[in-house]
């Protein structure tokens, strides 16, 4: 198992652990909000249930008040008529006996009551409170008369301007009962808005075209029309609407969702997992980036050091040529001889340039292509043919490190002449666009598999038994990362062969 596929291994490794982990967070999640939306829906039943109790209990108080009030009305009406029969007493008994009954009823039913002229000059007043029972004129209550009712009696029926108005309120006990009502229909709506499990709540009429109380919920929802119609849409949808019967209202409906909180519960493991996943990519990329600078520093001090080793050799190999060129030794083999030692020259320059900036300078990309591959051509299997020609191309000047540039032509050379088994054909075309300059390097070879096509350039890939796996990789930072350019699979079919192609974008 190569170094690539022990990284793959490790990340497949990772990836079903996140996987097993999500699950068993979902699922646990799953059963606490379960519980949690069991627990809170029991809370809403027993909440919509005494909300119907209570709304039925308002009703009840609000007929039996109904019920007091008419019968306080009969006895105003009562009253009103013994101040008649008092007018028209034709003895002294009959008028004992109906000043008698106005002075039980002034003790039993507790009337606040006004006798007035029909110039509005009071003439008798009952239950009242001293400020109205000291005032001479009913002018002095200014707007506080219309919280009496009135009846007029004529005192001589041969003339209608003779008569009296009696001005009375209902009696304390009925006040007490209204307050009472009053307070009782204020809570129960104060129920409604601030209920105790919190959820939004809207009332409406039996249209349910109105809203006639909310809670807990943004007033922007309870716009009519089709805003609301959404709303309550959405709402029944959770839940069945509560039909109650309001005072003053008739049949309503109360509609209620689950409350926000539950609502955040059930966002609450997404985000907690995606700050998880954030944490893991910013882990791994943190580690991914640390082990790459380790691995880069290795690089460079082995390829310092390789450099630093190679030169020494080198000086010697270069007297050595110069002393075979004084020999009578075939200038042949010394040219051959002293091309090989530039090479290693070449070779130690390279090494000693990684891990620093490399100089660019002007150079002419065919001539760099053809003095490579004629150098070349006599070191592999004269099977191998490279066909690059040279002549039928201008020059083409970019500004590249010769050293580098030569040592990645040189790696995707090398990798055809492997990949066809040293028996084949090398083709390498320059294609010149607008804004770039592609450079193809076809083989006859075996061809990449698809799935291989991006991980051959990753650290530790390799098919031969022999070798590091880092030739490509190297190769790729040199054209990305000093070149500034891409190097890639343009095109590879099994059996038939591979073209990789390098771009350099125009200066």
């Amino acid at each position: 198992m190569n170094l690539n596929s022990q990284k793959r291994y490790w990340k497949w490794l990772l990836f079903v652990a996140a996987l097993v982990a999500f699950i068993a967070i979902l699922y646990y999640s799953n059963i606490l909000l379960t519980d949690i939306a069991k627990e809170e829906r029991n809370k809403v039943e027993l909440w919509a249930n005494a909300l119907k109790h209570k709304a039925e209990l308002v009703n009840s108080t609000n007929k039996f008040f109904n019920e007091i009030k008419k019968e306080e009305g009969k006895r105003a009406q009562q009253f009103a008529q013994v101040f008649q029969k008092l007018n028209e007493a034709s003895t002294s008994a009959e008028l004992n006996a109906y000043l008698a009954e106005i002075e039980n009823n002034k003790k039993n039913n507790r009337f606040p009551l006004i006798l007035a002229a029909e110039n509005g000059d009071i003439s008798y007043t009952a239950n009242e409170i001293p400020e109205v029972a000291a005032m001479r004129n009913v002018s002095e209550l200014g707007t506080h008369i219309s919280d009496y009712d009135s009846l007029i009696l004529h005192y001589d029926p041969a003339d209608i301007t003779c008569y009296v108005t009696i001005y009375f309120k209902q009696s304390q006990v009925y006040t007490d009962l209204k307050s009472a009502l009053d307070t009782l229909q204020s809570s129960f709506f104060q129920e409604i808005v601030s209920n105790n499990v919190s959820l939004p709540v809207v009332v409406t009429n039996e249209a349910k075209d109105k809203v006639i109380i909310s809670g807990n919920i943004d007033s922007a929802e309870l716009v009519g029309g089709a805003g609301l119609a959404q709303l309550l849409d959405r709402m029944s949808n959770a839940n069945r609407p509560i039909e109650v019967i309001l005072p003053d209202h008739g049949p309503c409906y109360v509609y209620y969702e689950e409350s926000p909180v539950l609502l955040r519960l059930r966002y609450f493991p997404y985000i907690q997992l995606f700050i998880i996943l954030i944490f893991v990519v910013v882990a791994y990329l943190l580690f991914s980036f640390a082990r790459r600078s380790e691995q880069n520093r290795v690089w460079v001090g082995m390829s310092k050091e390789t450099a630093h080793q190679l030169g020494t050799p080198i000086s010697s190999l270069m007297a050595w040529t110069e002393i075979l060129r004084d020999s009578e030794v075939d200038a042949d083999m010394v040219e051959e001889m002293n091309k090989d030692v530039k090479r290693l020259e070449t070779i130690a320059q390279r090494f000693s340039k990684i891990g620093s900036v490399p100089e660019l300078h002007e150079e002419n990309i065919v001539e760099v292509i053809r003095d490579f591959t004629a150098y070349l051509r006599t070191r592999i299997s004269s099977k191998v043919t490279i066909d690059f020609p040279a002549e039928k191309y201008a020059p083409i000047i970019q500004p590249i490190n010769r050293y580098l540039f030569e040592w990645v032509i040189e790696n995707l050379c090398k990798n055809s002449v492997d990949a066809m088994d040293g028996n084949g054909l090398i083709t390498i075309e320059i294609i010149q666009e607008q804004k770039f300059i592609h450079i193809d390097i076809s083989d006859t070879g075996k061809g990449i598999p698809p799935k291989k096509q991006k991980t051959i350039f990753n650290p530790g890939y390799t098919s031969k038994s022999r070798g590091w796996g880092l030739g490509l990789t190297l190769a790729k930072r040199i054209i990305k990362e000093y070149h500034k350019g891409k190097l890639f699979v343009k095109n590879s079919a099994l059996g038939k062969g591979t073209t990789m192609r390098i771009s350099l974008r125009k200066k």
